[in-house]
């Protein structure tokens, strides 16, 4: 069985400018890399990427690399993927997930929030490999971070999935909070590969542990203060018919639902305007009579 998230039915309320800003930056680093021969983009993934044993100090950092600080990659390699599907699977998540996480945080916030979930997953990876010197790259811890803050922010918002089960494929709705724990009980009955795999590269689930960690921890600490944390289904259903639980869905409704959800601010009714806003209304002119001065 496979499942793949495409979309939530949770409208922001403001453009999302930094997660635009993400994705941009993470897809022309990519670009950037394949414009690169196979020396030189190995040279830059050992340049920007996080390699633990430089990280703690076990190694020292060749000449034949950019002379980055060994911390400093900590945030660098967040922009950096090891191929089109690595990057692919977390910029849709990116776009999917971090559009409200930066709504409901605020712009400055979400950026902080999101390069310290960064910072954090690298430091969780480091941990059980210090002397690996295989670099860390990849956007997932971070990406990580965001997806636990939606977990506890938006729970009852629901997911688009496409679910693939041998050669039967299906479109279905589930809640975000049924979404998101199965990626975090993957993420824990994988975790134990990490161990194998800590020289040879590999996913650094880890990370995405560590990742996920710190956006439970940093959440409240981020999130507005109106906006909050685990909401009860009925007050996000307020406004909103109640939806089942699980929904299985054509490609049309798919497809219909999938343009409603990015053009509803075309959609929204535009609040009233205000005094300035309104155009100035020329008094009417009243003939003048004998008692008005020429």
């Amino acid at each position: 069985m496979f499942f793949l998230p495409l979309f939530d039915d949770n409208p922001t309320g403001r453009v999302p400018i930094v997660t635009w800003i993400l994705i941009a930056i993470c897809i022309a680093v990519f670009l950037f890399q394949l414009g690169l021969d196979d020396r030189g983009e190995r040279i830059f993934i050992f340049s920007y990427g996080a390699i633990p044993a430089l990280i703690t100090g076990s190694e020292l950092r060749p000449p034949a690399l950019a002379g980055l600080p060994d911390y400093a990659t900590m945030v660098t390699s967040v922009f950096l993927h090891g191929g089109i599907l690595h990057l692919g699977g977390n910029m849709l998540y990116l776009w999917i997930f971090g559009d409200n996480v930066e709504d409901s945080m605020g712009p400055v916030k979400f950026i902080i929030f999101y390069l310290t979930c960064g910072i954090a997953a690298t430091m969780a990876h480091v941990a059980i490999a210090p002397e690996s010197v295989t670099p860390l790259v990849g956007a997932s811890g971070a990406i990580a971070g965001v997806l636990a803050a939606y977990l506890m922010l938006y729970p009852h918002a629901h997911v688009r999935v496409l679910v693939i089960i041998l050669i039967f494929i299906r479109f279905a709705s589930f809640p975000a909070l049924a979404v998101l724990a199965a990626w975090l009980i993957i993420q824990f009955l994988s975790a134990p590969s990490a161990f194998s795999n800590s020289d040879d590269g590999g996913v650094a689930y880890f990370a995405h542990l560590g990742g996920f960690a710190a956006g439970l921890i940093l959440t409240p600490i981020f999130k507005r203060r109106d906006q909050k944390i685990f909401p009860a289904k009925q007050e996000t259903e307020s406004q909103n018919t109640p939806k089942p639980s699980i929904n299985i869905m054509t490609r049309h409704q798919i497809k219909n639902e999938f343009v409603d959800r990015y053009r509803h601010r075309k959609n929204q009714p535009k609040p009233p305007p205000s005094r300035r806003d309104l155009p100035e209304v020329k008094k009417a002119s009243r003939p003048k009579g004998p008692w008005d001065k020429s």
